[in-house]
């Protein structure tokens, strides 16, 4: 008896299949697209039906938040006044697995008559929907995953991973940055790793851990236990920072025979710790947090002068951890 397992990857092996028989279509057609929808002054326009409708809604949704304008429009509401929503200088991407969908093709002459550029996307290069488009781009499967043929599997898949070729070609051509994208994405874990600052989170005045460099180990100790941070600047006269005292130099300075009531702290902090700087993305100061194995870092102004601290806790309690 065949087992569920035994058929999911007969399912993934055919579309995998699907995927790469797609780089054979990303061709002159393809470039063509791309320059279309990169030139329009209006916005891209994704029309399509049933399956390739819901397929069509991811695309534009991808295409609108990686830097290209667009939107949605359901076939059969377009027919009965959506279709107010295109102009002429708009770009249409119509999808259609068999390129004959009546819903799809009934707003056709319209479109050509408002001017919009005409993309279209199917499986078949002989279609009625081909035919029409300014721009055709091929989509076609070998075969569907559904064993009957019939249920829209690798078609869907091949029409979802070429809309992602579109948008992400579009996006490199146009420059567009992780700043960029944090602007639409604003909400949720992604908004605060591409967006937040280490100054919109960092311990300041009051709060921030700093001692000159003559006190006493163990006076740093109660400044390092007051503020809770597992660490404390050193600064100098100037307040400029000369170095960092960490709960792991703690373990190593009661390993030695440092003394802790008769010793300065500059006499055993860590001398020109890694800083940071209070624009810095927080997503940026984790990386270089992991990469340096360390668990906080001090931020410092321009002239070396320390104005805030933080550590791993404040990046876990802000989400982006």
């Amino acid at each position: 008896m065949t087992t569920f397992a035994h058929l999911a990857k007969q399912v993934i092996d055919i579309e995998k299949q699907a995927i790469d028989e797609l780089l054979q279509y990303i061709d002159e057609n393809f470039e063509q697209a791309c320059h279309a929808m990169l030139d329009t002054k209006g916005r891209v326009i994704v029309i399509g039906m049933g399956k390739s409708g819901h397929i069509g809604g991811k695309i534009a949704a991808t295409l609108a938040s990686t830097g290209t304008p667009a939107f949605f429009v359901h076939p059969g509401e377009a027919s009965h006044g959506d279709l107010g929503m295109i102009t002429d200088n708009d770009v249409v991407l119509a999808i259609s697995n068999s390129g004959e969908t009546s819903e799809v093709l009934a707003i056709m002459p319209v479109i050509k008559r408002i001017g919009a550029k005409l993309i279209g996307m199917s499986g078949n290069t002989e279609s009625t929907l081909a035919k029409l488009s300014d721009i055709h781009i091929c989509v076609k499967v070998s075969q569907e995953a559904c064993p009957l043929g019939l249920a829209p599997t690798s078609s869907t898949t091949a029409t979802l991973v070429m809309g992602d070729a579109l948008a992400v070609a579009l996006l490199n051509a146009r420059g567009f940055t992780a700043d960029d994208f944090a602007l639409s994405h604003p909400g949720g874990s992604l908004g605060k790793k591409l967006l937040l600052r280490l100054e919109d989170i960092m311990h300041t005045g009051e709060r921030l851990p700093i001692v000159d460099e003559n006190v006493k180990i163990k006076d740093a100790l109660v400044e390092m236990s007051l503020k809770g941070l597992g660490m404390t600047a050193v600064v100098n006269k100037e307040q400029k920072l000369l170095g960092l005292f960490t709960d792991g130099d703690l373990r190593r300075v009661l390993d030695s025979k440092v003394d802790i009531h008769q010793d300065a702290i500059s006499t055993v902090m860590t001398i020109n710790p890694r800083v940071a700087v209070q624009d810095m993305l927080a997503a940026e100061a984790l990386k270089i947090m992991e990469d340096k194995k360390i668990n906080g870092l001090i931020i410092i102004d321009d002239n070396m002068r320390p104005i805030g601290a933080m550590n791993m806790h404040d990046l876990l309690r802000s989400g982006v951890l």
